[in-house]
C-alpha cells in the first residue's frame, strides 16, 4: 500500500488491504535518485567507476610523427622503381630509438634506423621496413617502394588535441584507464559510490563461522546483500545481526551499534556508539526482517512513526511484504527476511535506486535472452511474478514461482521470468526474456 502523506494502517498480524504496484514505486524511485556528487580518484583506481566530468584531450595522442614497424626512416621519393631485382641504395646516417631520436633533417639520398615507436626524422615521411632492406656496410638497399606516410603514425592519429575522449557517465574499463593514461592524466573525477547501511534483524539469527545452536539459522541474508551492494557499485556498511526489538532497530536506523553478530545467538541489546565519529552518513539503508505482518515486525511502523514509510506492501511474488521509504531524507529499504524474497526485493528496488545514485544504469545489470516457455506457467492478474527458471535444450523451465526461503531456487536457476500484472500466465511454447544471473 501506498502510505505517504496518510495515516500508517499498522498491519502486524492483520495483512494488507492493498498492494502497490511495482511500476509505482519504481516511478517514485526514480524521481527521488539522481547522481550523487564527484569525487577526484587516482587513475589507478578508476576502473569500474562512473565518469563524473567530460574528458577532453589535453594534447595529440601521438604527439608527434613516429615509426610503426622496425625499419628505416626514409624520403619515400627516394624508394621509388626499388625492388629485389633493382635495389637502390641509401646511406645510413643514424639511429632512431624511442625516446632517442635522430635530431638532423634527412637529406636525400640518406636513411636513418629507426625502431617501432621512434620518432620521425625532419623531412622523413615514410618507414622502410626491416624485410625490405639489406644492409651493406654503412648503406642499406631498398628492395622495395614505400609510399608516402607508410608505416608512420601521425600526430593525433589516435586522438586529437581538445577533441572529446569520454562523455559524463561511462563506466570505466580497463582499456579506458589506459587511454587516459596516455593523456598524462594521474586523477579523474567520478561519481562517489553510495554507502549503504545493512541491517540484519532476528534473534534466530547465527553469523557465518559461530557454533550452531538449536533453533537457530545462519545469516545468508547480510553477506548477500554486501555482494549485491558491491556489483551495483555501492560501498556496503554492515552493522551485523540486532534484535527484533523496536528500540535497538530505532537505534541501528540513527547510527553505527556497538555490537554486531552474536555468536552465540543470545543476542544483546545494542546500544548506540557515540565513538564512531569518522563513519560517513549512508546514502541508503537496507533493514533485512520485521518487514512482515508479525507481531516482531517493527521496521515498518517505526519508519511511519519516525520519519517517512512511503510503502508497505506491494503486488509481487515473492516480496510482498518489502516497503519503501526515507529517513532523514536518505532512501530506506525494507527486505523480507526470507532469502529468495529478500533477493528479490533489493534486485527491484533497492538496487536500481543505489545504481542510479551511482550514476549507472537503473535497469539490471543482467544479460537477457529470449526462448520458449517449456510447460505452462499460471499467475494472478493484478501482481507481478518472479519466476526462478532454467534452461533445459533451448527451452525456459522454471523452478518455482514459490519458497521464498528456499535460495537454492536462485542458485540452481539460470536466470528469471517476469510475468506482468496484466497476464494471467503462458502457455507452453510462449516465447520469454529470461534475464540471466551470470552477468
Amino acid at each position: 500500500m501506498a502510505v505517504e502523506g496518510g495515516h500508517f494502517d499498522d498491519v502486524r498480524m492483520r495483512g494488507f488491504a492493498r498492494r502497490t504496484p511495482v511500476a509505482e514505486v519504481w516511478a517514485w524511485l526514480d524521481a527521488q535518485t539522481a547522481p550523487l556528487e564527484a569525487e577526484a580518484i587516482p587513475l589507478t583506481e578508476a576502473a569500474g567507476r562512473v565518469l563524473a566530468q567530460q574528458v577532453v584531450s589535453p594534447r595529440d595522442v601521438p604527439p608527434f610523427p613516429r615509426a610503426m614497424m622496425d625499419g628505416y626512416a626514409v624520403r619515400a621519393a627516394d624508394t621509388l622503381g626499388a625492388s629485389a631485382y633493382n635495389p637502390i641504395r641509401l646511406s645510413v646516417v643514424g639511429q632512431a630509438w624511442p625516446g632517442r631520436p635522430f635530431l638532423h633533417p634527412l637529406a636525400p639520398g640518406q636513411a636513418v634506423l629507426i625502431m617501432t615507436g621512434a620518432p620521425m626524422p625532419a623531412d622523413a615521411d615514410a618507414v622502410l621496413p626491416a624485410e625490405m632492406a639489406e644492409t651493406e656496410g654503412t648503406a642499406v638497399l631498398a628492395q622495395g617502394e614505400v609510399s608516402p606516410g607508410k608505416h608512420v603514425g601521425q600526430i593525433g592519429e589516435d586522438i586529437a588535441q581538445r577533441s572529446v575522449v569520454f562523455r559524463p557517465g561511462r563506466s570505466l574499463r580497463p582499456q579506458d584507464v589506459g587511454l587516459l593514461a596516455s593523456l598524462g592524466l594521474a586523477e579523474v573525477r567520478v561519481v562517489r559510490r553510495p554507502r549503504v547501511r545493512i541491517i540484519i534483524t532476528g534473534d534466530e539469527l547465527l553469523s557465518a563461522g559461530a557454533p550452531w545452536q538449536p533453533h537457530h539459522i545462519y545469516d545468508a541474508n547480510g553477506p548477500m546483500l554486501q555482494a549485491l551492494v558491491r556489483r551495483d557499485g555501492g560501498t556496503p556498511e554492515f552493522c551485523g545481526i540486532i534484535p527484533d526489538r523496536a528500540e535497538t532497530i530505532l537505534d541501528a536506523l540513527r547510527g553505527p551499534i556497538r555490537s554486531t553478530a552474536c555468536p552465540t545467538g543470545a543476542v544483546p541489546e545494542a546500544p548506540r556508539d557515540t565513538t564512531f565519529p569518522s563513519v560517513p552518513t549512508p546514502d541508503v539503508i537496507l533493514i533485512s526482517g520485521g518487514s512482515s505482518v508479525g507481531q516482531e515486525d517493527h521496521a515498518p511502523r517505526l519508519l511511519a512513526e519516525h520519519s517517512r514509510l512511503v510503502f508497505h506492501g506491494l503486488a509481487m511474488r515473492p516480496s510482498s511484504p518489502a516497503g519503501v521509504g526515507l529517513w532523514e531524507n536518505r532512501l530506506v529499504f525494507l527486505l523480507p527476511g526470507n532469502p529468495v524474497s529478500c533477493f528479490c526485493a533489493y534486485d527491484f528496488f533497492a538496487g536500481r535506486a543505489i545504481r542510479a545514485l551511482g550514476g549507472r544504469n537503473r535497469d539490471w545489470p543482467y544479460r537477457r535472452l529470449v526462448a520458449p516457455l517449456a510447460r505452462k506457467q499460471s499467475s494472478q492478474i493484478g501482481r507481478l511474478d518472479y519466476l526462478r527458471v532454467r534452461l533445459v535444450e533451448g527451452k525456459v523451465e522454471p523452478i518455482s514461482v514459490s519458497g521464498a526461503g528456499v535460495l537454492t531456487t536462485t542458485t540452481q536457476a539460470d536466470g528469471f521470468v517476469l510475468i506482468p500484472p496484466e497476464s494471467e500466465g503462458y502457455p507452453a511454447g510462449t516465447p520469454v526474456e529470461v534475464f540471466l544471473y551470470d552477468a
